[in-house]
């Protein structure tokens, strides 16, 4: 991973479905042709940026904390980049798995 993410350290992230075909949430900028998931250093962080976060209405959203490293490779897998935010959702850093 670039931009100083330790690949041990861990993230949180908003999993949509958890438990039942489980994804992490993923958005796409469609003005910079740019697919992302956000993730944060801080589980309460996450927890006060995902109610303002745009969701499915009917699905189940949970925070979890999952390794950089894996996150890192799932979404280099599947062509998105990692978005660091705020509990205010403000970008902290890009990263290009």
């Amino acid at each position: 991973m670039s931009n100083s993410v330790h690949e041990d350290s861990w993230l949180y992230v908003a999993v949509e479905n958890p438990g039942n075909n489980e994804k992490f949430m993923g958005f796409h900028d469609h003005q910079e042709d740019i697919s992302y998931i956000p993730a944060f250093q801080e589980k309460e962080a996450a927890l006060s940026c995902l109610i303002n976060l745009p969701r499915t209405p009917g699905k189940k959203y949970e925070v979890q904390a999952v390794l950089a490293d894996e996150l890192a490779k799932d979404a280099r897998e599947h062509g998105f980049m990692i978005f660091i935010l705020d509990a205010e959702g403000r970008i902290l850093k890009k990263i290009t798995p």
